[in-house]
């Protein structure tokens, strides 16, 4: 009998479904890549809103995959994978219509819900039908590859879109390609493992509340300062709840997560790694794209153009990354992938604001793409095959959660950290560069207070205006304002080489 003989009915459909679903995702949740500046300019917001238009589509992903892994199992994912394209199409709608940074922002949440249905649904319907190990090894590296190519196309098209149309087209373009998507998915087959599994409504309550008051805190406190009342009982909610979880989890009898599946070393080393590796990748991402975007103010388009380079090479790979897994001891994979992602931090650290032009970034991106294509399918491969075939949904939600988790995490510390960094600099140089900026007094003081409420990116982005007049403003505190942002840009991209290469040793030792 041939291997393809040997095929369920319909693992052409569903593993064409499941790489459809994941694209779709991948597409919407990457789109504000190449806007954050447009986004920064349209919607006049500063560091922290900057930060909630993608850490609103992270968290909410993050927080309801885990039950949404539960509720496929036991009722089957087919459904729940159509469901998730629906909330995909309604958060993009509410994206394409949005006038204020809080619409966009709930239309970001809303997609996120969507996406923390598609991943870890897509994955367990294929890792369910595949016929043998080898088949789901190598049905896993092409959803990866997938996954890369919605990452790789989004910030590119969202690019085209905000420089020969709007960017507001970008999001239409999700709305057809999920209604495509969900088109194809009716044909897919349908899976459930209900074995042992129930609704932990306790463990899916305290999780939310502590994930997004941890996320909150991190977010808010660039903005609000870290030792503000509001902040702090942030962290303490945070702390209280998800501990809650974690009691909760141990005590259940059908517990959200099975935390015992960590007692298998291979199944903690990777999702130790997938939280850190992965929130040094989507820093770095997220570095450039605040870098290049919101500070040096580079068109959409050159910034989709550079993202290429980290995306491509992981769809380009996925077939030598599927023969790497079998033939290579996936710790030397997941070393030398987390060893590239580190060099990139670390070599885009170097650069310095006021000389880096975009295509400087072309090497040390293409790097960094390396690296992501040799983690992202290994990781995953690593998590599921070292479970019983009755726990991949767990094993799958688990490791989409953890991964998810580490890139929310990359927008949110970075960009709190660096917004923390950067209007921390600007406020001590602030008196100095009035001084010399030759303004009387009444000018002095409403540069000043623009400055104290809005931070650096309110100042250095009334210096680039498309299609208007640019505010007056000193250039002495434009140059202190831009100087400062780059400054923290460059300690978030060499804290992303450092966790990278923790992750590398992690894997190694």
């Amino acid at each position: 009998m041939s291997h393809t003989s040997a095929r369920p009915a319909r693992y052409g459909a569903t593993l064409t479904a499941a790489c459809l679903a994941v694209t779709v995702a991948q597409v919407a949740y990457s789109l504000p890549g190449a806007l954050n500046g447009t986004f920064q300019q349209v919607f006049d917001i500063n560091g922290a809103q900057l930060t909630w238009i993608s850490a609103a589509f992270a968290t909410c992903m993050v927080i309801f995959e885990l039950t949404f892994g539960v509720i496929g199992d036991l009722f089957g994912r087919k459904r729940l994978l159509l469901g998730g394209t629906v909330l995909v199409v309604i958060g993009a709608a509410l994206c394409l219509d949005a006038h204020s940074v809080h619409l966009m922002i709930v239309g970001q949440a809303v997609a996120g819900i969507g996406a923390g249905a598609l991943y870890p649904i897509s994955l367990a319907m294929i890792a369910a039908v595949a016929p043998d190990l080898q088949a789901r090894t190598k049905a896993i590296a092409l959803w990866a590859g997938f996954l890369s190519i919605g990452a790789a196309i989004s910030p590119l098209m969202a690019g085209l879109f905000a420089k020969y149309g709007s960017w507001r087209g970008a999001y239409g373009v999700v709305i057809g390609a999920a209604v495509i998507s969900f088109l194809v998915s009716l044909r897919a087959k349908d899976s459930r493992a209900p074995e042992g599994r129930k609704l932990d409504i306790p463990g899916q309550a305290t999780l939310a509340v502590g994930l997004v008051a941890l996320l909150w805190a991190l977010t808010q406190g660039s903005a609000d300062g870290f030792l503000k009342g509001q902040i702090v009982l942030g962290y303490v909610i945070a702390a209280v709840f998800l501990a809650a979880f974690v009691a909760i989890e141990l005590r259940t009898a059908s517990p959200l997560l099975h935390l015992n599946l960590f007692a298998n070393r291979a199944f903690a080393i990777s999702g130790i790694t997938a939280v850190v590796g992965m929130f040094a990748f989507l820093g770095t991402c997220y570095s450039m794209s605040i870098w290049l975007g919101a500070v040096q103010h580079v068109e959409a388009l050159k910034i989709g153009i550079l993202f290429l380079f980290i995306q491509v090479p992981a769809f380009l790979l996925v077939p030598v990354v599927s023969r790497l897994i079998h033939r290579v001891s996936p710790r030397w994979v997941l070393t030398g992938g987390f060893a590239l992602i580190a060099v990139a931090g670390f070599w885009c650290s170097t650069f310095e604001i006021t000389t880096a032009t975009w295509t400087a970034f072309i090497s040390p991106l293409l790097c960094l793409g390396l690296g992501f294509a040799l983690t992202v399918g290994s990781i995953t491969a690593v998590a599921l095959n070292t479970v019983a075939p009755n726990l991949a949904g767990m094993a799958s939600a688990t490791t989409n959660l953890l991964r998810d988790f580490g890139f929310a995490l990359g927008p949110v510390l970075i960009g709190a950290v660096g917004t923390s960094l950067a209007n921390s600099k600007l406020d001590k140089g602030l008196n100095q560069a009035l001084a010399t900026s030759g303004l009387d007094q009444a000018h002095a003081g409403a540069a000043a207070g623009i400055a104290r409420q809005g931070g650096a990116f309110a100042i250095n982005s009334l210096q680039v205006v498309p299609g208007q007049t640019p505010v007056p403003m000193p250039a002495s505190l434009h140059q202190l304002a831009f100087t400062s942002l780059g400054s923290a840009g460059n300690i978030g991209l060499l804290a992303c080489g450092i966790c990278a290469l923790a992750s590398a040793a992690l894997t190694l030792l």
